[in-house]
């Protein structure tokens, strides 16, 4: 009889370790059978923090191309659409064939990581270098605000997971076996693959929805064709070493979205006993670079870069478009609905922006294939934003936007458009009151810049819930151009009351007013009632709202406005 004690084990395809949102508002962890299982009765995955579920959301989805290897076009996803439900006999039959590839602690295969990865010091590091929620200086609003000293199995699953997409850069511990190690170093290669994104996904009623239009075709994806003999996902290639695989074979890859959904960006090897895990080696594993992926990566959209073309000698280069912090997800609509400059094709000119390939797929959906043009998804945008060269996160963006498929279809493209040109109708109306707040700053005496920055956040915030619910309001049977006429009405109104409550909180020595010299090089004199009269006229130029009131639209004309030089 045997004395050796059990090997401890973690088997991520029947231990609960994902984290799910039931339709009933409960939250509970599942193991991928269950998830899979369970899908439809799902809501959507909720992690530790937003970057998670993307990084799980993409991970889920390498397993499905794979255990069905495809869709390979529309029609395999129509099929798949209409069965009420997901392939979850072929699901749990692949993952039967791949078990031990996800075992988190497998002592030669364990999962999303390198067994015998160490230093030569043989040093074991705190889990804060794997846990992107630990702050990194700042102690407030956080549940770490200590550190974290261990962690249960299923939290360091997801957190590997997370560390291969959206790591940070700079130096890293140099590992036995990595030659680009220098005196136990090594210097900066780059965040995880994902942290170079705009992270874009699209999310459907429940889970199951999610899953299935996220599910890219093969065939019909716009993306370049994947190699069927070389497109695994990381738990069906060879286990990596502790450096990066060879530089051939990575010029060459990703070889499609399994690949790159499960890219080892990064050498793990966790430290655990049978109380959990207390410890990491983590360092770089395969680099990918993010210039001109766009025919690969669907989950961003892509921006043309001429500096990158210049300094690479190269007629086009693509890099992903990343969110900004302070920007709402329906101001980035542009990117998300159309992805080319009009005209650029005529004069033979790369476009300036491609879209995420992603959303361009579920809208071949509504022409190719089944789904109603007037279908609402929510589209959701997830990114980290990277400080001190990247080192640190110092932020992570979670927003969404919720349209119609109809807005993303490219053979009628003015529902669309008329939507784009909502969003640039509510930047000039922020920009309008931004310098109606200038001018009575200017007429006090006072800067100007501080109050024009918050009345255009103050306009954007206001705008916010009226833009979104006209937004999902546009369906097929929409008139573009008295839809917009809709928008601007509204506007118009909501930044026409913000103004009275400026005028309102206007300080006296503002009404008194002050001699000013203009950007043409004019004296005039500006008080907050003509501040007031430049607002209403360049709001009505912008937005065409209500009829005019009556004032007297000659006592500010359009080529004084916006008055907000200082005097000379």
């Amino acid at each position: 009889m045997s004395t050796e004690p059990a090997r401890l084990a973690f088997d991520l395809t029947e231990r609960p370790w994902i984290p799910v949102l039931r339709a009933d508002g409960s939250d509970e962890l599942m193991s991928l059978r269950g998830v899979f299982a369970n899908a439809a009765d799902l809501r959507r995955l909720v992690g530790d923090v937003p970057t998670q579920d993307f990084a799980l959301l993409r991970l889920l989805l390498a397993v499905l191309h794979d255990a069905i290897d495809g869709p390979q076009d529309i029609e395999e996803w129509q099929e798949l659409w209409g069965t009420g439900g997901l392939p979850t006999d072929t699901v749990n039959q692949y993952l039967d064939e791949h078990r031990d590839r996800f075992d988190l602690l497998h002592p030669s295969t364990p999962f999303f990581q390198t067994a015998g990865l160490r230093t030569g010091k043989d040093e074991v590091f705190p889990l804060n270098r794997i846990v992107a929620d630990v702050p990194n200086g700042e102690l407030f609003f956080t549940m770490r605000a200590t550190g974290v000293d261990r962690l249960g199995f299923a939290e360091a699953a997801r957190w590997v997971v997370h560390a291969h997409a959206f790591d940070t850069s700079g130096i890293k511990t140099g590992v036995v076996g990595d030659r680009r190690a220098k005196s136990g170093k090594v210097y900066p290669l780059g965040v995880g693959w994902a942290g170079n994104l705009g992270g874009v996904a699209v999310e459907g009623d429940d889970l199951r929805e999610t899953l299935l239009l996220n599910l890219i075709g093969v065939q019909d994806s716009g993306l370049r064709r994947p190699d069927p003999e070389t497109d695994r996902p990381a738990w069906r290639q060879e286990p990596a070493g502790p450096g990066q695989r060879g530089e051939l074979e990575l010029s060459r890859r990703p070889h499609g979205v399994r690949d790159l959904y499960t890219w080892q960006s990064r050498r793990i090897r966790l430290h655990f006993d049978e109380d959990g895990v207390y410890g990491v080696v983590l360092g770089y594993g395969d680099p990918l670079s993010p210039v001109n992926q766009h025919d690969r990566e669907p989950m961003t959209a892509w921006r043309r870069s001429p500096f990158q073309e210049k300094k690479l000698g190269k007629a086009s280069v693509y890099l992903p478009r990343e969110h900004e912090v302070a920007r709402s997800a329906w101001r980035g609509l542009g990117a998300l609905v159309a992805g080319r400059v009009e005209g650029a094709e005529q004069r033979n000119e790369a476009a300036a922006a491609v879209q995420p390939k992603i959303l361009d797929w579920v809208a071949r959906l509504t022409v190719e294939g089944d789904l109603d043009p007037d279908m609402m998804i929510r589209t959701r945008l997830v990114g980290a934003v990277y400080g001190t060269q990247q080192s640190v996160i110092d932020e992570i963006i979670d927003d969404s936007v919720s349209l119609r498929l109809v807005l993303l279809r490219d053979r009628d493209t003015r529902l669309g458009q008329a939507a784009i040109d909502a969003v640039a109708d509510a930047d000039k109306g922020a920009w309008q009151l931004g310098d109606l707040a200038a001018n009575i700053a200017t007429a006090a005496g006072a800067d100007s810049d501080p109050p024009r920055e918050t009345a255009k956040s103050l306009a954007y915030a206001a705008l916010d819930e009226p833009f979104r619910q006209w937004l999902a309001g546009l369906d097929s049977g929409a008139d573009p151009e008295a839809s917009r006429l809709e928008w601007q009405r509204r506007a118009h109104a909501v930044l026409g009351r913000l103004g009275d409550d400026l005028l309102r909180d206007a300080p006296e020595v503002a009404w008194a007013g002050r001699t000013i010299t203009t950007r043409q090089g004019k004296e005039l004199w500006l008080d907050a009632a003509r501040a007031d009269l430049i607002f209403r006229r360049g709001l009505r130029r912008v937005l065409p709202g209500p009829a005019a009131s009556g004032e007297d639209e000659t006592e500010a004309p359009a080529t004084e406005a916006p008055v907000v030089e200082e005097p000379v």
